[in-house]
C-alpha cells in the first residue's frame, strides 16, 4: 500500500487563491472579520467575494431557503471560481443534507427519505485534482466552511492553512482501529505501516481507542463517537482530522464528539455528518484517496472531497487552501 501512494504522490495541479471564492455573512460580526483575515491570508481577489445575509445562525435550513442562498452566492461569483468558501459555523445543514454538498452536488431530497440509506456517487470521488479542476462547471463547485465561533481560533488555523514546506518535516500519518467496532467499517482501507522518504512520512496503523502524546500528526483518522486525549496531542499545520460516527458534522451539538474539537485541538481541516448516515464507508474519507491526494500536493478542499463517495450528509470544515506538500508557492 505504501508503495501505491509512493507511485502516485507525483505533482498536483491544485487549486490556487485566484479560484476560490469566500461567502461572508454580512449579518454576523465574526464572519466579516475572519473572511477578511483569510482574504488577506490567502490573497484572495476581491472579485471573488460574496455577500449574503443569514440572521440567526440557523443550524439547520429548509431547502427552499438554501435555493435562495445559493442563487444569491452564485450571482456574486466569477465564473472562474471552481471552489467556495462559507465564513461561518452555521448554517451546516440543509435539512438533512450538509449544506457544503447541497450546494455543491445539489440538494439530495432521496437521501432525507432514508438518512440511512446509500448515497448517490459524487462526481468528484477518486478525483484528482487537475480532474476536479476540468470538470464542467455544471459539476458545480467544491465548497467547505471556516467555523466562526473564535476570531482568535480562525485566525489560529488560518496561519496553520498558509504554511508550505520546500522539505516536509517528520510527520505521521495515523489509523485507529478501536474498540467501537461499528465505526471501523473504514479499517478496511487503511494503509499498512511504513515510509514515505521523499515526504519524510511515516504510516502508522494502531489498534487503540486514542493517540496519547502523539507530537508529529499530519492525519488522523478513526471511528469514535467521542475522542480522548486530544489535549496531549501536535497536530503538524495542515493536519487533516476526521473521526467515523454519526452526528460529527452537527457541529453545534454535543450528542457525539463535534468536529469543530479537531480544530481546536489543532488540526486544520476536518469533516463529519450532519444526520445519521448509518456506517457505509462510502460515506466518510476513504484513507487511502485522503492521503494520495494530499501528500501529491493537494489542497485540503480537493483532498476531501476526492475522498468521500457519498457526501450528501457531511460538512467539510476548515481551510480549503491548507496544502503543506504543495511545491511553487
Amino acid at each position: 500500500m505504501v508503495a501505491l501512494l509512493a507511485a502516485n504522490t507525483v505533482g498536483a495541479a491544485a487549486l490556487t487563491p485566484s479560484q476560490l471564492g469566500l461567502v461572508v455573512n454580512d449579518d454576523e460580526p465574526n464572519s466579516v472579520a475572519i473572511a477578511e483575515l483569510y482574504r488577506a491570508a490567502h490573497r484572495i481577489p476581491a472579485a471573488n467575494i460574496a455577500h449574503v445575509r443569514i440572521p440567526n445562525r440557523p443550524r439547520k435550513i429548509s431547502a427552499a431557503a438554501f435555493e435562495e442562498l445559493k442563487k444569491e452566492i452564485d450571482r456574486q461569483l466569477p465564473a472562474e471560481v471552481r471552489a467556495t468558501l462559507m465564513v461561518w459555523t452555521a448554517p451546516y445543514a440543509v435539512e438533512c443534507n450538509s449544506i457544503t454538498s447541497a450546494y455543491t452536488n445539489g440538494f439530495d431530497a432521496e437521501q432525507c427519505v432514508k438518512t440511512c440509506g446509500p448515497g448517490k456517487e459524487s462526481p468528484f470521488f477518486d478525483k484528482a485534482p487537475a480532474v476536479q479542476l476540468s470538470l464542467p462547471t455544471n459539476a458545480g463547485r467544491i465548497s467547505m466552511l471556516l467555523p466562526t465561533d473564535s476570531v482568535e481560533q480562525a485566525r489560529a488555523l488560518i496561519a496553520r492553512g498558509t504554511v508550505r514546506y520546500m522539505t516536509p518535516p517528520p510527520s505521521t500519518a495515523y489509523y485507529l482501529v478501536t474498540s467501537e467496532v461499528a465505526r471501523n467499517s473504514r479499517a478496511q482501507f487503511f494503509p499498512r505501516n511504513g515510509k514515505l522518504s521523499a515526504k519524510n512520512l511515516t504510516v502508522k496503523q494502531m489498534k487503540s481507542d486514542a493517540l496519547d502524546g502523539a507530537q508529529d500528526i499530519i492525519i488522523y483518522q478513526t471511528g469514535m463517537a467521542r475522542v480522548a486525549k486530544l489535549d496531549t496531542l501536535h497536530f503538524m499545520p495542515g493536519a487533516l482530522a476526521d473521526h467515523l460516527t454519526s452526528t460529527g458534522g452537527q457541529l453545534l451539538e454535543d450528542y457525539q464528539m463535534s468536529s469543530l474539537r479537531w480544530l481546536e485541538a489543532g488540526a486544520t481541516a476536518s469533516y463529519g455528518t450532519v444526520t445519521e448516515p448509518c456506517n457505509y464507508w462510502q460515506k466518510f474519507p476513504n484513507p487511502v484517496l485522503l492521503l494520495k491526494n494530499y501528500i501529491s500536493g493537494a489542497t485540503a478542499i480537493e483532498a476531501y472531497w476526492s475522498s468521500v463517495a457519498w457526501p450528501a450528509q457531511g460538512v467539510f470544515i476548515g481551510d480549503p487552501l491548507a496544502a503543506p506538500y504543495k511545491q511553487g508557492d
